[in-house]
């Protein structure tokens, strides 16, 4: 086995109608990753989308996964790839939409709840533990009385969509000073104005 292998989880739903939604930016932040790794996804049998590739020669390898079903039911394919990988839940980095940071901010943590997130509720009761790395992308909260489902499973503002490439280009580098540094120096550099 690999000591030094992570399975990052890009939460998102299916399809190119969901592709540009806020809902949809742990799939954006991994397809940076594939880009930078030159690396393609392929159907996997945990129900997944999959690239496989290392940081840099020699560097960290990360699995890339985007479950193919719908985000509130993403904990199967989660927990069916730390199996087949053999990877602790310790090494699982998942990337997600989040209401309650202003968009264009980023923030590491490990544990905690689900936060009612519907995505990280379900990877939490599939694999039984809420001891992994989150990367938490901020979408900010709705505007006026919004529904904050529909906020999310809208696309992104064409303000927003102005800086949203540095903002993936920001989470990207988050999970490969977490794969290569560890979370504490990443949450360090990460975290700091």
């Amino acid at each position: 086995m690999d000591t030094n292998l992570w399975l990052v989880v890009g939460l998102g739903n299916p399809g190119p109608g969901y592709a540009g939604h806020r809902h949809n930016v742990g799939q954006m932040v991994l397809a940076e990753l594939a880009h930078r790794m030159q690396a393609n996804f392929k159907n996997h049998k945990a129900n997944a989308q999959v690239a496989e590739g290392r940081t840099a020669p020699g560097g960290p390898k990360l699995v890339l996964a985007k479950p193919n079903s719908f985000m509130n039911v993403s904990g199967k394919p989660v927990s069916a790839l730390l199996r087949f990988y053999s990877i602790p839940p310790s090494r699982l980095i998942v990337i997600h939409d989040e209401l309650d940071l202003p968009f264009d901010s980023l923030k590491l943590k490990i544990g905690g709840g689900h936060g009612g997130h519907n995505g990280l509720r379900d990877i939490i009761a599939s694999t039984g533990t809420g001891d992994f790395i989150r990367l938490r992308v901020g979408v900010g909260r709705p505007p006026g009385r919004q529904d904050a489902a529909d906020f999310v499973l809208r696309d992104f503002t064409a303000a927003e969509r102005a800086v949203l490439p540095s903002i993936i280009d920001e989470a990207a580098d988050a999970v490969e000073l977490v794969a290569v540094e560890g979370l504490a120096a990443a949450q360090q550099k990460v975290h700091s104005p």
